[in-house]
């Protein structure tokens, strides 16, 4: 299950419902809503309809994983946080580092919304921010989670996303995948991390794998040897699932050591009651995890972690920053706002202080290239516009054009 909560707009004065009202006119009657502090929504879809259908493509055979990326130095831990999706979550990462005491967050880590395919395609101008942030440090790692299918949390039925993953597994999604490659590539930042199709065996996201295990992986596989197929890449792909069980075993979506190239997990604090040593010792928790890497040869990483379930638990925190500190993932990144937070939340204290004491004051890598520097957890619902600081200090914020402006009720969210 992802925790992830959409966060909501705070509501504008009347002139900024005056000046919202302008702009949208100038923006040729485009729905808006204006997205102050700390909000989140969801990236334009640029096209309401997926990309036509292609003819099957013949079965490929995934190139060779890119090299196994080496350990991460522990005098220069890879650690972040999500924080925003867009330019705030960059932002926020030189605040945190600061409250840190000057430890460096080597990792930057956002999501790419499932709504429509043109957004899966890296459609989304905060792209552009992160890696500018990416390039501006040799040591650095851009994280990006990338769903496999549109309408990624419309809560579709086993049927539909069966036959979704057959078109997926022979081909007919693949310029997607292809378009999005070649746009990391041209942004400068094609060593990013994919962590594609997230928390596959769950229920929360269309992309689940559940429905049919067999065309999941040979989806997966095309997905990996049609980005790879682009030239000047990079990438390295994070099969990243649920801790536990879950709705299916996640070894059983495994897609195969040719086209992975780090093993991940997510990891919160849950279900309710669940001591830290029972998240190690269950089945398909932290243990088998640590396991099944390395008997595959690959690295390990938390792409999300924090608390939940168990409110202020300032033993799971100690606990699994310890398990981190021993196994030596990759790298880790906290999911940081609330109930899953430390810095951006101040719900949970206790495990605050743990936090903060551990992960003060930490070696910075000596080795920084000096370059120009420059967010479920859920995909974002709109994308910001620049109107300028005039009208954005009116509006109390900046105006965001969303994709679900035609509906009139917001439906249910995991």
């Amino acid at each position: 299950m992802n925790p992830r909560r959409s966060q909501r707009s705070k509501r504008l004065g009347r002139r900024g419902k005056r000046l919202a009202l302008v702009a949208a006119g100038i923006i040729a009657s485009t729905a808006v809503t204006a997205v102050p502090g700390n909000a989140a929504g969801k990236a334009p879809a640029d096209d309401p309809t997926p990309a036509p259908a292609q003819s099957p493509a013949p079965a490929q055979t995934p190139a060779p994983a890119q090299s196994t990326p080496a350990p991460a130095d522990p005098q220069a831990p890879a650690i972040g946080a999500y924080l925003d999706y867009g330019p705030r979550g960059v932002d926020r990462m030189t605040e945190l580092s600061k409250w840190l005491d000057g430890t460096e967050l080597r990792v930057g880590h956002t999501y790419l919304p499932g709504d429509r395919w043109s957004n899966i395609e890296g459609a989304p101008r905060f792209l552009e921010s992160w890696a500018a942030w990416r390039k501006a440090k040799d040591d650095r790692m851009f994280v990006l989670n990338v769903p496999m299918l549109e309408r990624n949390e419309d809560r579709l039925g086993d049927w539909q996303v069966r036959a979704m993953l057959r078109q997926g597994a022979a081909g007919l999604f693949d310029e997607h995948f292809r378009v999005l490659a070649k746009r990391l590539v041209d942004l400068g930042v094609p060593d990013t991390v994919i962590v594609l199709g997230w928390e596959m065996n769950g229920t929360t996201y269309t992309h689940r794998c559940g429905p049919d295990p067999e065309s999941w992986k040979t989806y997966w596989k095309r997905i990996v040897t049609t980005m790879r197929s682009v030239p000047g890449q990079k990438f390295k792909f994070d099969f990243t699932p649920n801790r536990g069980r879950d709705a299916i075993p996640w070894t059983e979506c495994y897609p195969g050591d040719d086209s992975v190239d780090i093993i991940g997990l997510d990891s919160y604090d849950q279900p309710s009651g669940v001591t830290f040593d029972q998240q190690v010792t269950e089945e398909y928790g932290l243990q088998h995890h640590v396991d099944f890497a390395k008997a595959h040869k690959k690295p390990i990483s938390y792409p999300e972690w924090g608390l939940f379930r168990n409110g202020d638990n300032d033993e799971y925190m100690r606990r699994m920053l310890k398990w981190m500190a021993e196994h030596k993932p990759l790298y880790n990144t906290v999911t940081d706002y609330c109930p899953h937070g430390v810095w951006q939340c101040k719900d949970n204290p206790k495990s605050t202080k743990v936090y903060r004491e551990a992960l003060s004051g930490l070696p910075v890598n000596p080795t920084p290239k000096p370059t120009e520097p420059t967010t479920p957890v859920r995909p974002p619902l709109c994308s910001p516009l620049d109107l300028g600081d005039w009208v954005e200090y009116w509006l109390g914020g900046k105006l965001c054009l969303r994709f679900d402006w035609w509906e009139r009720k917001e439906r249910p969210r995991a």
